[in-house]
């Protein structure tokens, strides 16, 4: 049939078309354009039948008309087409005008009529609408919501246009479509809700979220063209712009705000670390989040959204906001640092923004601090203070858990070399250490500050140390056998002197940078004095307690039951031996110097003994048997502190050659060699004052009160030889009665 030979020319020459079109294979590429450039050739000329089949029908239209109200005698006279023709062929213009009006009237019934219709309609497309809605259609739902919106808007336009003061017929139409507004409310609060888990629809259900975004962008491109027709008429709908997508923003940022808000799941009073807590799930969620910003919903978003950007200035404003509200709180110590640690740190590292997988979108050294620096420094200033107050009530409680430990009834521990100790420098240090790792977290300037504030409160703390030390001495004075354990807790107080030197210099070392030692040297140098002090001083009260219990014995030294053969000098060296398998347990140097200084006070007693003059020989015989006894005795002394000192390279014999050389000073037989032995003893030891030896002299009883001035003048004029290594001794013994108007040479 002449259709079907119709339809076989048509796909032919539309073949030929296309292949003319499609050569070469970079034509591929414009398949879209021409398919685009074809429909709208088939549009135009679907047009252009439409208006040809509104011709042909009006034209019947006209006819049928004129047929109907045509005059009746015209008819019955068979006059009417003639007449038709004639008045067709007479006045062409005429009929065009007349052809061209019923058009009109035409177009403007079709108008009317489908518009009437589109109102009418109008609850139904409502309720369809509506049910779209809640199924979760909103692109359909959308399309038809447009579809209402533009009947109102073009009632309430050409309303506008006749008479735009008619506010009655203007607020009827509103009143109409009032409906669609609620609809329109109803799609938005839909939308708004995806947005809200856009990071979780994006997951789940993309295409979801792709077509809130076209929808979003529909409204844009209406707002546009109304505010563009505004400028030119003057006339804009109820409720434009709806400006969505600037709301679509609101809510994102409003929602980021909430998630960062809401991630605080306890407080201080629940839970002491909240904040770390709270800090760690902030910088979980953002990394998060941010990840899934870059990979998912910057493809759902077109370009020009510039989604990923977007979302991270909203989220580093949060978190500023947030950091900001933080730091304002009532802050611990701890907590300061933990908040600074993670703004001035965690926020820009590997573990958050730092993020290989951000990166290049997001570069560290142009985000904005999320604090400003005056907040910094506020919360610096805030943690060195309170830090200050902790530091010296944590010292405080420490040395008072300490002397607790010092009258307890069991002895203290050793350390693995067996030296007696207590906990409080390892308490101490330990504490120190923790909190310049804490404020290492956070920059070497504060670790140095917290460095320097750390020993500026040891300097104050050792001076209260020493003085519990003195006051430790004191009580037990008081009742000798109270605390049980009185002598190894000294050594531990000693012990501990060595301990604190040694952690100083450790914390210096791990912590101090080498140009910051001069800072610190007249403090180190302070530290160093009280500690040596403290330990000088428990030495001391230690060898006091050993030579209270050997002041009994010597008491018996140089007297006639002495002579008589006493055994106080071995009754004196095993129980200064029994005291010193307890001060074995003391560190060196402090063991050293109380090796030497038991050894020079033994001597000193023994001299003072001497001194006393509490014997007097009869005669040679006597001299003889106490010289040779106080020979035999510097033997026994030299022999036990050679067994202590044992190691440590000390010369102990200088000390009992002088024993040795005042009995040999006792021991001569020919006084007329008196003055020469006694002078000999001078130039050895040039502190030896008139006063002892005439009292020297006096223990050996046989010189006369003229001889033993003439041998004190004589003396006076001698030459001095004293040994270089010589420390003296006599100065430290009273004689304790003068024999002679003259002291001192």
């Amino acid at each position: 049939s002449t259709m079907e030979e119709t339809d076989r020319e048509a796909v032919a020459t539309a073949v030929q078309r296309v292949a003319g079109m499609l050569q070469r294979p970079d034509q591929l590429d414009k398949v879209e354009q021409y398919r685009r450039r074809e429909a709208r050739k088939k549009a135009s000329v679907e047009a252009r039948l439409k208006v040809q089949s509104s011709i042909n029908l009006s034209y019947q239209l006209i006819l049928r008309t004129l047929n109907f109200t045509g005059n009746e005698e015209l008819r019955q006279n068979h006059l009417y087409i003639t007449y038709t023709e004639l008045f067709s062929s007479l006045f062409p213009h005429a009929f065009i005008v007349l052809y061209l009006f019923f058009v009109f009237c035409l177009c403007w019934f079709t108008f009317f009529f489908s518009f009437l219709f589109a109102v009418v309609s109008v609850p139904e497309i409502v309720r369809e609408t509506q049910d779209l809605i809640e199924r979760g259609e909103l692109l359909q739902a959308h399309r038809k919501l447009m579809d209402l919106e533009c009947s109102r808007d073009n009632l309430m336009y050409e309303q506008y246009r006749m008479d735009s003061k008619n506010t009655h017929d203007m607020n009827l139409i509103h009143t109409y479509f009032g409906d669609m507004q609620k609809l329109s409310e109803e799609l938005a609060k839909q939308l708004w809700m995806v947005v809200q888990r856009s990071l979780v629809t994006v997951r789940r259900d993309p295409t979801l979220l792709v077509s809130v975004v076209r929808i979003i962008e529909r409204e844009e491109k209406i707002d546009r063209r109304m505010l563009d027709r505004k400028k030119q008429t003057g006339f804009i709908p109820p409720g434009r712009p709806k400006k969505w997508k600037e709301k679509m923003f609101n809510i994102l940022e409003r929602t980021v705000s909430t998630r960062i808000e809401g991630t605080q799941a306890d407080t201080r009073e629940s839970d002491k670390m909240w904040l770390v807590r709270h800090l760690e799930i902030i910088r979980k969620y953002v990394l998060d989040d941010l990840l899934v910003a870059k990979t998912l919903l910057d493809q759902c978003f077109p370009p020009h959204y510039d989604i990923f950007n977007r979302l991270l200035n909203m989220y580093h404003q949060a978190l500023s906001t947030r950091m900001q509200e933080l730091a304002a709180e009532d802050l611990e110590a701890n907590e300061i640092v933990s908040l600074l640690t993670w703004v001035l740190n965690t926020y820009k590292s590997a573990e958050m923004m730092g993020n290989s997988e951000l990166s290049p979108e997001v570069d560290v050294h142009s985000l904005n601090p999320l604090i400003s620096q005056n907040v910094v420094d506020q919360l610096l200033s805030k943690y060195m203070s309170t830090l200050t107050s902790n530091i010296i009530g944590w010292l405080r409680k420490a040395l008072e858990t300490d002397k607790k430990d010092w009258i307890k009834e069991t002895e203290p521990e050793a350390d693995q070399d067996g030296y007696y100790q207590t906990t409080l420098p390892a308490i101490v240090f330990q504490m120190f250490e923790q909190n310049l790792q804490v404020a290492a977290q956070i920059n070497e300037d504060l670790k140095t500050k917290v460095l320097l504030l750390c020993l500026q409160q040891m300097n104050s703390f050792l001076t209260r140390y020493k003085d519990e030390a003195q006051l430790y001495k004191e009580e037990h004075l008081k009742n000798r056998q109270y605390p049980q354990c009185y002598v190894q807790y000294m050594i531990a107080v000693i012990n501990n002197c060595q301990t604190f030197k040694e952690s100083i210099i450790s914390l210096k070392r791990k912590y101090l940078k080498i140009e910051m030692e001069d800072t610190l040297s007249s403090s180190h140098a302070s530290m160093d004095a009280t500690l040596d002090i403290i330990a000088k001083e428990g030495c001391s009260s230690l060898l006091d307690e050993v030579f209270m219990d050997l002041e009994p014995h010597l008491n018996e030294l140089m007297t006639k039951k002495w002579l008589m053969g006493s055994n106080a000098v071995g009754t004196i060296c095993v129980t200064v031996e029994d005291y010193f398998n307890d001060f074995a347990k003391i560190k060196k140097p402090y063991k050293k110097t109380m090796t030497i200084e038991a050894h020079r006070r033994v001597v000193v007693e023994y001299i003072r003994a001497i001194m006393l003059k509490r014997i007097s020989f009869k005669n040679a015989e006597e001299r003889k048997e106490g010289a040779e006894r106080m020979i035999k005795e510097a033997e026994q002394f030299r022999f036990l502190f050679k067994k202590l000192a044992a190691g440590s390279g000390e010369d102990t014999e200088g000390l009992c050659d002088i024993i040795e050389a005042i009995a040999e000073v006792i021991k001569l037989t020919d006084p007329s060699l008196l003055y020469l032995e006694v002078s000999t003893l001078v130039s050895k030891y040039p502190d030896i004052r008139d006063d002892h030896i005439a009292a020297l002299l006096t223990v050996r009883g046989d010189a006369s009160r003229d001889m033993k001035q003439t041998i004190i003048e004589t003396l006076d004029q001698g030459p001095s030889q004293p040994n270089p290594n010589y420390v003296p001794i006599f100065k430290e013994i009273t004689v304790p009665t003068l024999t002679v108007p003259k002291l001192l040479k």
